[in-house]
């Protein structure tokens, strides 16, 4: 599996990758397909697109917040 950072990928790119996913955006927020925010597993607040992060092996997005991230490895840790 390789791995892509999506830091100095263009928030273009980042959109394409979620419409491939099933999501949207409004060009700074991660919609679902109803044009709801997503929100972060979380932390539950709204995830921009320039700071959204998807892990290896997941299709679940999340903010790039550590904290998040620390939740979501104690979650799911086993799968990496």
């Amino acid at each position: 599996m390789e791995l892509i950072s999506l830091k100095q990928v263009t928030n273009e790119s980042k959109i394409l990758l979620l419409k491939e996913l099933g999501y949207d955006s409004d060009g700074e927020f991660v919609l679902d397909s109803r044009g709801n925010k997503i929100l972060d597993k979380y932390l539950e607040i709204p995830i921009k697109v320039e700071s959204m992060v998807i892990l290896p092996g997941s299709e679940i997005i999340l903010d790039d917040n550590e904290l998040s991230i620390s939740k979501y490895l104690e979650e799911f840790g086993d799968v990496l």
